[in-house]
């Protein structure tokens, strides 16, 4: 899985909205320390949460499930940009199938489980796949055979209240490890001024 920040929007904008309802601009310090606690004060403690969504964030996400992808699906303020199986699973048509113990072969186009049992199986479900492609059957058609465990990437724009409830939901323990890593790695290259928004989202438990 790789994870990178392609964007995100500067705390003073969020401090401008809150400082819009009191008309209080001339308190501002441009995002400095003042602007800081403003939005810590108003969208946490306050829970004026609607404020923190002038404060949106873009990833781009590679390397992962389809199983994930549902799991994203679910957090609805979001916006996502998927990878499409119609103009790309031609990418398995020229390759040959794979041992169903080529684990580190296979890893280019599964997310493996780590259980050796369970990772046969995937591939087994990627060779099924292939061999329909190769017989011609349309992209639209044979995408109903992709395995959850196919790889996909795409563009997520979400907003940071929503962040901080996918951060308190992802993070725990109970979570799917694969979306709790993806969590984990999401908080990790958030701009560190803007981390302290975050950190009582992140699961503190074992």
């Amino acid at each position: 899985m790789q994870v990178a920040l392609m964007h995100h929007t500067p705390l003073d904008v969020c401090a401008h909205a809150i400082r819009t309802c009191w008309q209080s601009f001339d308190n501002s310090d441009s995002g400095g320390e003042k602007d800081r606690a403003l939005i810590d004060r108003v969208g946490n403690k306050f829970k004026h949460a609607s404020t923190l969504e002038h404060l949106v964030y873009t990833f781009y996400l590679k390397g992962v499930s389809r199983a994930l992808l549902q799991e994203l699906a679910r957090h609805r303020i979001a916006s996502l940009s998927v990878k499409s199986t119609r103009y790309t699973l031609k990418e398995l048509k020229n390759i040959e199938p794979f041992e169903e113990d080529n684990f580190d072969g296979a890893s280019k186009y599964i997310v493996l489980t780590g259980n050796s049992d369970v990772d046969r199986v995937s591939i087994i479900a990627l060779n099924n796949l292939q061999s329909v492609l190769k017989k011609g059957i349309s992209n639209d058609i044979a995408k109903y055979a992709l395995p959850e465990c196919y790889k996909t990437e795409l563009t997520w724009t979400i907003n940071a209240r929503s962040l901080q409830n996918f951060l308190a939901l992802r993070s725990n323990k109970a979570a799917l490890w694969e979306i709790r890593d993806l969590s984990q790695m999401v908080y990790g290259i958030l701009p560190s001024e803007h981390k302290y928004l975050f950190e009582d989202s992140m699961y503190k438990g074992e």
